[in-house]
């Protein structure tokens, strides 16, 4: 809007400090601290009132780590509100409106939002860990995917649409037609489940979220920059650039929500945080033609769900367990480590899987 107003608006041209607004960096910077001051001023009385609506909190799986019924128990969900109320206020207010890849972005994670939240309303009302059946959400999960998919496509330049590009290969595009539409619904949809696996510990995913939204701000900056991508050698798409601000609005709005969700948290996420979060880092890499780095990126929220699956499989074929507890993160408790040590223990992963992300962009 602020933008809008500085480019369009009658003064434009005539107040030369309003001339920083047609900055991205400036603009994302200003964004990120935004959605961090809406964040903290908004949080205290948005978790007072959950917990006036919500009188028992989230509910707890029995079938989890026994300690977490007694000490997470009455901490109230659907903190992803929070998360997403101020990234789209700071979005609204810093970003180009005119901008498609912004609404195809945003709208994706308000999709996924809007599924967890019945989701969490669902397990609220009932009052157990049951809410929306696994067919309808991810019958709806996969619907909002191949629209976001759909949508982006017909922004992407004629050679690049409907290609999948490979991080160590800088002239390698595969054309998939049709079935990349296929890939972008698993990509998106297993992003968005990949993080609601990870959010089981206070601060875990949503730090682990922030970590790889920064990695993806910087590849986003490079990606809609055309002297930056011909220089590193990698795919150009035109006006991904702007979504270096959504980028930079989420990490503010996911600080903003970690202040209060540091152990031990006065407010989970919920799948509206979990789902929303995971749905946008999956469109912002098919946004700008990076969706096996994401892979890299956020390897971490890929090993949570390999260990689910495995798990899974294993049991159902020998009645016995490869981990103590799956996701990862609980086998990890079971062996007696202190909640706090595995999360920064794991954001250190994060870090380092977020590094290796980024050479990508000169191993070519």
């Amino acid at each position: 809007m602020l933008y809008m107003l500085a480019s369009y608006g009658f003064y434009h041209g005539h107040i030369t400090i309003l001339n920083l607004l047609r900055y991205i960096s400036f603009r994302s910077g200003c964004a990120c601290l935004t959605a961090l001051i809406f964040s903290l001023i908004l949080g205290k009385p948005f978790i007072t009132a959950l917990k006036r609506l919500q009188r028992h909190g989230q509910p707890i799986r029995t079938l989890g780590p026994e300690k977490h019924i007694i000490e997470k128990a009455g901490t109230p969900t659907m903190g992803g509100v929070l998360i997403l109320t101020t990234l789209s206020l700071s979005t609204l207010l810093w970003s180009d409106l005119f901008n498609p890849f912004i609404w195809a972005v945003w709208l994706t994670m308000l999709g996924f939002g809007t599924v967890g939240f019945i989701d969490d309303y669902k397990k609220l009302i009932k009052n157990n860990t049951t809410g929306l059946s696994k067919r309808s959400r991810l019958g709806a999960e996969f619907l909002i995917s191949l629209l976001c998919g759909w949508w982006l496509q017909s922004l992407m330049p004629k050679t690049l649409a409907y290609t999948l590009t490979f991080p160590f290969a800088k002239d390698l595009l595969l054309p998939l037609g049709v079935f990349y539409l296929v890939f972008v619904m698993i990509t998106i949809t297993g992003f968005g489940n990949a993080v609601n696996f990870t959010d089981g510990l206070d601060g875990l995913a949503i730090g682990s979220v922030i970590i790889a939204t920064f990695i993806f701000s910087i590849l986003c900056y490079l990606v809609g920059n055309h002297s930056f991508a011909d220089y590193l050698q990698i795919h150009a798409v035109p006006e991904t650039g702007e979504l270096t601000v959504f980028c930079a609005a989420l990490i503010g709005s996911g600080l903003g929500f970690l202040w209060f969700n540091a152990p031990p948290a006065s407010i989970f996420m919920g799948d509206t945080g979990s789902l929303s979060l995971g749905g946008g880092l999956g469109a912002l890499s098919v946004a700008i033609k990076h969706e096996l780095v994401l892979c890299i990126v956020g390897g971490l929220f890929v090993a949570e769900t390999f260990s689910v699956i495995i798990q899974i499989l294993w049991y159902k074929r020998t009645k016995k367990r490869i981990f103590l507890m799956a996701p990862i993160h609980h086998h990890f408790e079971k062996k007696g480590w202190d909640e706090p040590k595995i999360v920064i223990r794991f954001w250190i992963i994060a870090i380092v899987l977020g590094l290796c992300g980024l050479a990508t962009l000169k191993l070519r």
